[in-house]
């Protein structure tokens, strides 16, 4: 394999009509290569080989392969984590938890894990991220905590970013670093820890020892 084959530039866009089925075909394949081979290992070649269409018309769709494989990754996990409204600070935090569980038990797991490992060493994987999946999330998800911070549900000295990424980041961290399917039982308890770590509560006198 040649550094331009395996390079996040490896493929261009000369810019021509697009073909449905085509782009469903290139999305699923350039999901199960970045699975299997990972994302350094993975050409628009075999792309278009394992969807059984040219290049050129992988050419048509993207500029390269982190546009191929972000917007597939996109296409694959925004259906199962819709950005859900809730009414309550508890409701809110286990309808996010357990929707988490629920889209990556399975390939997306193995997707996004993909997707991170990848942008821990391409640069462009990276941005890609944050840019179109990571950021966007994060505002919404933020404004929604201000909001129960406002109405007084969350604590007011509750960091609104550290409290994402303590409901995320122990979802990811288990996923990530300890390679097990979440479960529901865990999911459950998560959410019990972190709505009595955030919710406003009105402080009680403390007892005197007797």
């Amino acid at each position: 394999m040649t550094h331009s084959e395996a390079s996040p530039n490896s493929c261009k866009l000369p810019g021509r009509p697009r073909d449905e089925a085509a782009r469903s075909r290139i999305q699923k394949a350039a999901i199960e290569l970045l699975i299997e081979d990972g994302f350094l290992n993975l050409t628009c070649d075999a792309i278009a080989q394992r969807a059984g269409t040219s290049k050129a018309t992988i050419y048509r769709w993207w500029p390269n392969k982190v546009q191929v494989v972000i917007d597939a990754f996109i296409e694959a996990l925004s259906p199962e984590l819709p950005m859900s409204t809730a009414n309550t600070l508890e409701d809110f935090i286990t309808l996010h938890v357990r929707q988490f569980i629920k889209a990556v038990n399975g390939q997306n797991g193995r997707l996004l894990a993909a997707i991170l490992a990848a942008a821990q060493v391409v640069p462009e994987v990276h941005e890609a991220y944050l840019v179109h999946w990571f950021k966007p999330r994060r505002d919404l998800l933020r404004k929604e905590l201000l909001q129960f911070q406002r109405s007084g549900q969350l604590a007011p000295e509750a960091d609104i970013d550290a409290s994402l990424d303590a409901m995320f980041g122990a979802l990811h961290f288990v996923l990530m670093v300890q390679r097990n399917r979440l479960k529901p039982s865990y999911v459950e308890q998560l959410a019990r820890v972190l709505l009595l770590g955030l919710q406003h509560t009105s402080k009680q006198p403390s007892r005197r020892a007797s």
